[in-house]
This record gives C-alpha cells, sequence and structure tokens, in this order.
C-alpha cells in the first residue's frame, strides 16, 4: 500500500512539474514545433541569414514586451507603447539629423521622453485612478500625433553613422540588438525573482487590496511599472530606428500588441501576479518566427493578421483555461 502511495505521489509531483513546465516555457517547445515544420515546408527557413533576421525582428518586440509583461503581472496593459517606440525614434533621428545633436545625447534624450511618457500613463492610472486602456489609449493619440509633428509624416533617413552599431551592428555573428535584448531580460529577471521591488509587484497583481495592508505602496509600484515599460519602450524607438537607418510613423506599429501577444504566449497571467518575464522573450521570437515561416510560404498578409488575432485567442484561452483548473 505504501509504495502504490509513493508512486502516486511522484506521478502527481510529476504531472506538476509538467505542468507548471507548460506554462512557463511551452513557448519554447512551441517555437521548436514550428521551426521543425517550417524547415520541411520552406528549404530556406533554417538558413542563418532567415535565423538572424528573426532574432533581429524579436530583439525590438522583445524589449517592449518586458514592459508590457511587467504591467501585466501587475494587472495593467499600456496601448501607448508603440508609438511611444515611434515618438522617441523620430525624436532620436530629428535631433541628430536637424539640430546636428551628438548621437549619445540624443538617445539620452529619447530615452527620457519615453520615460517621460511611461511616468504619465502611471500618474493616470496610480493617482487619478483612470482606467489603463483610456489613459493610455488618450497617450497613444498624443505621441501619433507628435509623430506626425516632428517629421511632418515624412521618412528621417541617412543617420549618423556612429548609432550604427546599436541597431547593425555584430559582436561576432551575434547581433547587438540582441544582446542587448537578452541582457535586458537578464536584469529584469534577476529584478523580479531576487529584490523587494520584483516581490512587491508580483503582490499587487496578486491582490491590490492585500498589498495595500501588506505595507505596499501600490500607487507607486504601478506608477513605476508605466514609467519602466516607457523607458523600455524608447530603448526599442532607438535600436529600431538604427536597424531601419531611418525613423518614420510606421516604425513600432503594433508594437503594444505585439508585445501583449508576447507575453501571453510566455505564460504571462492575464489576471495579474503569475508568470515569469523571461517567457515574454521565447514569446516574442514564437511570434516573429510564425509570421516569419507564413511569409515564407506565401501565405496573404492580411491573413496573417487573421492568423495573429487566434493566436492572441488562443493564448488568452490557454491562460483562463489554466486558472480554472487551478482554482
Amino acid at each position: 500500500m505504501g509504495s502504490k502511495s509513493t508512486a502516486i505521489h511522484k506521478n502527481k509531483s510529476f504531472l506538476d512539474m509538467m505542468a507548471k513546465f507548460s506554462k512557463d516555457y511551452m513557448s519554447l517547445v512551441a517555437i521548436l514545433l514550428i521551426g521543425i515544420v517550417f524547415s520541411f515546408a520552406s528549404p530556406y527557413f533554417f538558413s542563418s541569414s532567415n535565423f538572424a533576421n528573426i532574432l533581429l525582428q524579436s530583439s525590438t518586440v522583445g524589449i517592449v514586451a518586458i514592459g508590457q509583461a511587467l504591467l501585466m503581472v501587475t494587472g495593467q496593459v499600456d496601448l501607448s507603447l508603440g508609438y511611444n517606440v515611434c515618438l522617441t525614434g523620430c525624436i532620436f533621428a530629428y535631433t541628430m539629423k536637424f539640430l546636428s545633436w551628438n548621437p549619445y545625447l540624443a538617445i539620452i534624450v529619447a530615452l527620457a521622453i519615453g520615460f517621460v511618457i511611461g511616468s504619465a500613463n502611471g500618474f493616470l492610472v496610480a493617482y487619478c485612478k483612470l482606467p489603463a486602456f483610456i489613459a493610455t489609449l488618450g497617450l497613444q493619440n498624443i505621441c501619433k500625433g507628435l509623430s506626425k509633428i516632428i517629421t511632418n509624416a515624412t521618412p528621417i533617413a541617412n543617420l549618423p553613422d556612429e548609432v550604427a552599431f546599436l541597431g547593425r551592428g555584430y559582436v561576432g555573428a551575434i547581433p547587438v540588438c540582441v544582446i542587448i535584448m537578452v541582457l535586458l531580460y537578464i536584469l529584469f529577471s534577476f529584478i523580479m525573482r531576487k529584490t523587494r521591488f520584483g516581490r512587491n509587484i508580483y503582490a499587487v497583481g496578486g491582490g491590490r487590496e492585500a498589498a495595500f495592508y501588506s505595507g505596499i505602496n501600490t500607487k507607486m509600484m504601478i506608477f513605476l511599472s508605466f514609467a519602466i515599460a516607457g523607458l523600455l519602450a524608447a530603448v526599442s524607438g532607438v535600436v529600431l530606428t538604427s536597424r531601419l537607418n531611418s525613423a518614420a510613423i510606421t516604425n513600432g506599429n503594433l508594437y503594444e500588441f505585439d508585445a501583449y501577444i508576447s507575453a501571453a504566449i510566455g505564460g504571462i497571467s492575464l489576471t495579474g501576479g503569475k508568470g515569469k518575464i523571461v517567457g515574454a522573450m521565447f514569446g516574442s521570437i514564437f511570434l516573429i518566427t510564425f509570421f516569419n515561416g507564413m511569409t515564407m510560404l506565401n501565405v496573404d498578409p492580411f491573413w496573417q493578421d487573421v492568423l495573429k488575432g487566434v493566436v492572441l485567442i488562443i493564448a488568452i484561452g490557454l491562460d483562463v483555461f489554466r486558472n480554472r483548473r487551478r482554482h
């Protein structure tokens, strides 16, 4: 009887371990599976140039996904991140091209603008108690309008060579922008797992009222989450502008939704308080890999938009299923 009970216990532990793995790293398994499928469908899919292209595209979305994942852990969402990427990239390019600013000063100013945009969102949501959907949608339109004013809806191209390494440089065979993304994920994974700030963020997402009564400044945590997300969007804006060697009002288009889908695929719970930040990186790589394969198979771009919606619904559905099963 004792041996049978031990076997059942071990089996349950194994199932629990697999369930946890599927939640945190299923996007990594999905990347491997679709990679195998697309490699059979197209001989060019597994080429080194295509693999580098996937990583390059994933890097800027992945950086934004860190901030969106951070907000999702607190139970919030930022719809302005895509146009934050656009605006900060436009400011970065404009100050260098037309004001002849030092490139490094232009980077600092762009990052500061992104932080201010995020802080404005955080203030409106945390202290003015506006719904995140309304506040960030308002900032999205402000960023969109300012981007058009700065560029006059005309791309700003041929940027100084000093900033080319950020988006087009390599360290050995690894793109610099991918290194930036990975370092940011390592940093924020450490922050969320090992620091008081990270524990407080999870506590706020798990139950804002309970976190408040346990002594956590919930308003400040939400404010800082939005501010950090804005700063990361600016980092993505600078890197994307460098990679494209151009700033245009189409830069960062729909990044907020791509980042949201990436975080959801990566196991960040939509109800808040659960999920690992690194999952958002795997989610962004999965998303870019999936649509890269679709493009290689000559799937119509309009149908790809439909598929993106399907992927989002599936990711949300899996999260809802896991939460119901847990309860």
